[in-house]
């Protein structure tokens, strides 16, 4: 796999964390931090955190998941990494599973949100998804929105789909898929919760592009044959949760590959 669990303890007390802006109805407290190593920005994420219990949830687990999907869908997308560590959040000291990536802009690109950059060049009364198709990335929009579907993602807002810019070259693209947290079984706690989860139900969404609904989305998408290049088969499940075994309960394990194959086999059908 193109990423790494790193299941020794490391310490990261060092790190500080703060709200990035991101997640506008939805529920939690999602914290992010960044360090510099040998010259490369890392970027962390911590799942929901509790100041009473702590980190909640499984919102880095999922980063990873959707990351090895997405490597077998063939579908360019950020890599993280998936690390134990001890961190510190006002003085107290917490061990959770965070997730952390390198940044993925390349020298003298500045990245700006989707939904500030259309607000600035769209013409009159168009729309997100019409936009993204005139400058040229109806391939990488079709593709995220057929994402979004098979992992029920909660959380496309306009921030999480970034244009980088670079004035010097003249270029203008579109950064790789990433934050992929709240989706999948991210509103279940506990084993029951996951159990009884309606993995094919269409939850509303925060979306910029489309409507609140995932599956309604579906139907911008022209031609859903040419949309991923890799397919998904029962020998995925263990490429996909390798290395999990100590992460996620067999019962979240088997609900989610569960939810992801239901979804993957309705958009084929279609």
């Amino acid at each position: 796999m193109n990423t790494e669990i790193i299941n020794e303890k490391q310490d990261l007390t060092y790190l500080r964390w703060s709200h990035i802006r991101g997640s506008s109805g939805t529920a939690g407290n999602f914290l992010k931090s960044e360090s510099t190593i040998h010259g490369r920005k890392i970027y962390y994420k911590l799942s929901n955190f509790d100041p009473s219990v702590g980190v909640i949830g499984h919102e880095c687990v999922n980063e990873l998941i959707v990351d090895r999907l997405l490597t077998i869908l063939g579908i360019d997308h950020l890599h993280y990494e998936l690390i134990n560590a001890d961190i510190e959040i006002e003085g107290k000291i917490y061990n959770t599973y965070l997730c952390a990536s390198e940044d993925y802009k390349k020298r003298g690109e500045a990245k700006t949100a989707l939904d500030d950059y259309c607000r600035i060049n769209s013409l009159p009364n168009e729309m997100p998804y019409d936009f993204c198709i005139r400058k040229g990335w109806r391939k990488y929009i079709d593709r995220m929105i057929a994402v979004d579907y098979l992992i029920l993602n909660r959380d496309r807002h306009g921030a999480n789909i970034e244009v980088l810019r670079n004035p010097h070259a003249r270029t203008v693209r579109l950064a790789p898929l990433f934050d992929h947290g709240l989706s999948l079984l991210c509103t279940c706690y506990t084993d029951e919760e996951a159990a009884s989860f309606d993995i094919t139900g269409d939850k509303r969404c925060q979306n910029y592009i489309g409507s609140s609904s995932c599956l309604g989305n579906l139907e911008l998408i022209q031609d859903k044959n040419s949309v991923f290049d890799g397919s998904l088969t029962s020998d995925d499940k263990a490429r996909i949760f390798e290395g999990l075994e100590d992460v996620l309960s067999p019962v979240f394990t088997n609900r989610i590959w569960e939810m992801i194959c239901k979804r993957y086999e309705y958009y084929e059908s279609l």
